[in-house]
Formats: C-alpha cells, sequence, structure tokens
C-alpha cells in the first residue's frame, strides 16, 4: 500500500526528458493515483514570458501517454490551492528548488490546515528544457 491516494504535480513538460520522467516516476511510487497539470501556452506565455517549442494539446499528449501518470489535466494559474479545491489531492510534488520560498512556506501552511503533504525532490542534475534546447543548437 503505497503512502498516498492521490497525488498532484505540474510542470509545462516541454522538450520531455529524462528529469520529467524521474519527478513522475517518483511521484507514482508515493501514491496510487497520480494528477499531473500541465501548463498551458497561455499560462506559460503570462509568467515565462515565452512560448512552450512543443504545443500544450502535444505535451500534454506526451504526459498522458506515460504509464505513471493516471490523468493529466490542464494548468490554467499558478494557484495550487485552487487546484487541490477541485481536484482533492492529499499530497503535492514539487521541485526541491522551491523549498523555503515565500510562495511555498505559504501554500505549505495552507495545505496543512486541510490535511495535505508537500513533498518535494531533488531535481535531475544536469537536464532541463533549457539545457536541451542549447544542446540542439550546437
Amino acid at each position: 500500500m503505497k503512502q498516498y491516494k492521490v497525488g498532484y504535480t505540474t510542470g509545462v513538460f516541454d522538450l520531455f526528458h529524462v528529469g520529467h520522467l524521474n519527478i513522475l516516476k517518483r511521484a507514482k511510487e508515493q501514491c496510487e493515483y497520480l494528477i499531473v497539470g500541465v501548463s498551458t501556452d497561455e499560462l506559460v506565455m503570462e509568467y515565462k514570458r515565452k512560448k512552450p517549442t512543443i504545443p500544450y494539446e502535444e505535451r500534454k499528449a506526451i504526459v498522458e501517454g506515460i504509464k505513471y501518470v493516471d490523468k493529466a489535466v490542464p494548468q490554467l494559474n499558478r494557484e495550487k490551492f485552487v487546484a487541490w479545491e477541485h481536484l482533492l489531492f492529499d499530497v503535492m510534488f514539487v521541485g526541491d528548488d522551491w523549498k523555503g520560498s515565500a510562495l511555498f512556506d505559504e501554500l505549505e501552511s495552507k495545505f496543512n490546515h486541510v490535511g495535505v503533504d508537500i513533498v518535494y525532490f531533488p531535481y535531475t542534475k544536469g537536464v532541463s528544457s533549457t539545457i536541451v534546447k542549447q544542446k540542439v543548437k550546437l
């Protein structure tokens, strides 16, 4: 039996790479049902000020095709508590670079009141969509 029933994580998942696979695999190891929020193109433009290389529908289809993912949903905004109100997950998985940030300190406090845990995973070293894009340009 896994520690959590329903887990949630989010990402852009542009230029899908082994780091993406690792976080999804590690998340699924801890929960029975994994929901993944895939950032829409509009959301990525809003906060990263750049368009994803792969369009949203294709990125969502890739994520849905991963055996660790039970359901992929659009991430329309970055409000994780609002996502919880709709999806009712028990745990959220996120990269450890967010640990200690004002945003996630506040979110931890809100989630504590409703019994939701946050599990921080270390990022896979040496790989990111930005690094993949740089390699392709060589």
